[in-house]
């Protein structure tokens, strides 16, 4: 990963504004936007735009920063979600429909509206892969109601493991006939109102796996989750998951890293392991049987007698997304320190991973390799669409955080056409 410094700006720490009641505190508006590069871009405020430089990158296809939450009478508020984060897209096998994790939601457009919780889900009966057509909600999780919290547990409280403001997901994924959801639990943002977070720790509880046997209408805990933070172990590697899926030789790769959802942590690193487990297993709940993919007397290997080694480090690495599209494996990320949704690409989740490309960018005025690429200030996550057109035209669900006075708390936003 790169060690590229950017111009100063303000930094994207949307969660540690968060309060006990649900709400924002009031903060500085978004930074400057050019006019909007299209129409859906225009759609809202702080919507994403494309500078013209030397060596402008091509223009995105299709969607280009469509806001997919956060408009009045938009689909997401059909299903009584307002305002919200992440949308982590993944396929619901059993019925061929698409489902979208959200993490921090907020019932209205309004940053002092009512707290729904964390994570919520939304989802989608058809996917235009092609970009033509922005992706629309056609209904929300549990079925047959409106947007609620999916898990049993109350925020800002301790819930038998320890003091955590909310559960917020890393990614999801589906097989088998049963859905399985990675998430962090927070202990502090670095907030205000919030416990200290000491310089090096990551304010994380723990980290779990919850899955639901009826396709995301209830869901039940593993009995195991990996100690974070709080519970004593700081900068922990399984604090956020990304299933890479299934792959053609019967295993599952997951990547994982530390917990860095709040973008401050300075021990993050950027690294980043790997390691798979037969589906089987997984399902059982024995996550002792991973394989890790590590460095071991001078050579790469699978092996159980090792931890795993990182596979990728350099700068801080927030929300990260790896998926198997089109037979190639793509990875997208927010890295903190460049300031950009980076992609790269491997032949196989073992294999070496091409440079990092800034695809989405906080300031597209510098450094070079930033001129012409779309740009939203105060940018995270970078999610890669499973059903993306092909490994050369991803779609990526990238979330905002304008954090003004008279804004919603976040957006979420949709890029189709991402070359990696």
């Amino acid at each position: 990963m790169s060690d590229l410094t950017q111009p100063d700006r303000p930094t994207p720490t949307r969660r540690s504004v968060l309060r006990a009641g649900g709400g924002l505190a009031l903060g500085a508006g978004l930074a400057g936007v050019a006019p909007a590069a299209s129409a859906s871009a225009a759609a809202a405020p702080g919507a994403a735009t494309a500078a013209t430089a030397p060596g402008a990158a091509p223009a995105l296809a299709a969607q280009q920063g469509t806001p997919l939450c956060d408009q009045p009478g938009d689909s997401a508020s059909a299903q009584g979600l307002g305002s919200s984060d992440l949308g982590i897209p993944y396929y619901r096998a059993h019925d061929n429909s698409w489902g979208y994790v959200f993490g921090d939601t907020w019932s209205d457009l309004q940053q002092y509206g009512d707290y729904l919780g964390s994570p919520v889900m939304l989802a989608q009966a058809n996917f235009d892969a092609s970009g033509a057509t922005p992706i629309s909600f056609t209904w929300a999780m549990p079925t047959g109601g409106q947007a609620r919290q999916l898990f049993d547990y109350r925020t800002r409280a301790d819930n038998g493991h320890g003091f955590e403001i909310s559960r917020i997901p890393n990614d999801c994924i589906e097989f088998g006939g049963r859905t399985y959801l990675q998430y962090t639990a927070v202990h502090s943002w670095g907030g205000q109102d919030d416990p200290p977070i000491e310089p090096g720790h990551d304010g994380s509880l723990m980290s779990g796996v919850a899955y639901s046997d009826d396709y995301g209408v209830t869901w039940h805990d593993y009995p195991y989750h990996w100690a974070g933070d709080a519970q004593g172990v700081n900068q922990s590697m399984y604090g956020m998951w990304s299933f890479a899926g299934i792959d053609p030789d019967g295993w599952l790769y997951v990547f994982s890293k530390r917990w860095n959802g709040s973008h401050i942590n300075t021990g993050d690193g950027g690294a980043i392991q790997l390691f798979r487990i037969r589906p089987d297993d997984f399902r059982a709940g024995d996550f002792g049987a991973q394989q890790n993919w590590a460095y071991v007397n001078g050579s790469w290997q699978w092996t159980n007698a090792a931890p795993p080694s990182p596979v990728l480090q350099g700068n801080n690495i927030g929300e990260f997304s790896v998926k198997r599209i089109g037979g190639k494996y793509c990875m997208s990320y927010f890295d903190v320190t460049d300031y950009a949704i980076c992609t790269r690409t491997a032949s196989r989740p073992d294999a070496v991973w091409s440079a990092p490309k800034p695809q989405v960018v906080g300031n597209n005025s510098w450094p070079p390799n930033h001129w012409g690429r779309p740009q939203v200030p105060n940018l995270y996550g970078g999610y890669i669409h499973p059903g993306s057109a092909g490994p050369n035209s991803l779609t990526l669900i990238v979330s905002q955080w304008p954090g003004g006075v008279h804004q919603p708390p976040y957006w979420v936003r949709q890029f189709d056409g991402i070359n990696p």
